[in-house]
């Protein structure tokens, strides 16, 4: 008997050691703030635009710094033109955090919460520098946190620019030109509305099927960017464009919050320098790619361009007014307060 019980008191202080010692190997591997030193890991960036746009220039610039700044111990791969993940499932394999950075339109997240309308505001911004002060101020950065409670964390603001029209059946240089026409927009209650104000249609179309829809005729045009328009050749399949800046395109950095809060101090500092590296250069890059892509489009002379006058313009945010008054309840009169206030209204 005292033989047993020894026995079982060895074998007990045994289950004890090893219960002790897989705690804290448990706490070691983590990946969390116990571990020391910069952590060995693979992020995967998924966006759905082409390689000669502002956002893949940040990514690529976050890729740099980040494995620069890590010595090769994280490695950033980069996945464009829709080739990991497209329009329609990035975000829900950013929360499955199948990938854990993406750069979206932030019109898509209208659903999640309708102030991410902000940048289909008519005429709201004259520009990305009146943008990034919204987005970068305090109303901004708390609409970027507003899909926590899905596991994914907004980080900053990167600017495209401007939009302008583009179709395939007349020149636009009043509201009514509009009218019967059926347009691809990335989404949202205000986009519709604002087609809708204008006789027209809208549809939503994933980005990266855009080109063959406009070449089959499912829509008869589109909104966006120069850069946008230029790298994705819009203007083989489309015969006129209207330079308008009447809304924006405008993404932010997207993370998953489970990868991002399993990084210990070293390894997220790294990650968040990388993302502000990102950061400056697509915000530099919007502008001078925006530049170029314009003068490439009226060197090629595949699509008839039309400026608007300042006088037509006017007469578009005259039609467009009533917009502000029919979201100001679901978007937020404090949030046009702040929009305003960024823009110099």
């Amino acid at each position: 008997m005292k033989k047993f019980a020894l026995a079982l008191f060895l074998l007990s202080f045994g289950f004890i050691l090893a219960a002790c010692g897989g705690g804290e190997e448990t706490s070691g591997g983590s990946g969390g703030e116990g571990e020391s030193g910069v952590q060995e890991t693979t992020i995967k960036f998924s966006h759905v635009v082409a390689e000669n746009t502002p956002k893949h220039q940040g990514a690529l610039a976050m890729k740099e710094y980040i494995e620069k700044e890590s010595d090769g111990k994280i490695t950033v791969e980069i996945y464009p033109n829709s080739s990991l993940f497209g329009d329609q499932d990035e975000y829900q394999n950013l929360v499955s955090n199948n990938v854990q950075f993406i750069a979206p339109d932030l019109s898509k997240f209208v659903g999640n919460n309708p102030q991410f309308n902000v940048p289909s505001l008519p005429f709201m911004f004259d520009n990305d520098e009146e943008a990034i002060a919204f987005w970068d101020g305090e109303k901004g950065q708390e609409i970027l946190s507003s899909l926590e409670g899905d596991g994914v964390l907004g980080l900053k603001m990167w600017p495209n620019g401007g939009k302008h029209v583009t179709n395939n059946e007349r020149p636009i240089d009043s509201p009514d030109d509009f009218d019967g026409l059926k347009f691809r927009t990335q989404g949202g209650q205000v986009l519709e509305a604002i087609y809708s104000t204008l006789g027209a249609g809208s549809e939503s179309i994933p980005f990266g099927e855009l080109y063959t829809a406009l070449d089959q005729g499912v829509v008869d045009g589109q909104e966006n960017t120069f850069s946008n328009i230029e790298s994705k050749k819009f203007d083989e399949v489309q015969k006129h464009m209207t330079v308008m800046n009447h809304t924006r395109v405008d993404y932010a950095i997207f993370t998953n919050t489970d990868f991002w809060e399993g990084l210990n101090e070293e390894t997220k500092a790294i990650v968040e320098a990388g993302v502000e590296e990102g950061t400056k250069v697509a915000r530099e890059e919007a502008i001078s790619l925006n530049e170029k892509a314009y003068e490439l489009l009226k060197e090629r002379g595949e699509v008839e361009i039309i400026e608007l006058t300042p006088e037509q313009v006017e007469v578009f945010r005259t039609e467009l007014q009533p917009i502000y008054d029919e979201f100001e309840e679901e978007i937020g009169a404090d949030v046009y307060e702040a929009a305003r206030e960024a823009a110099g209204q």
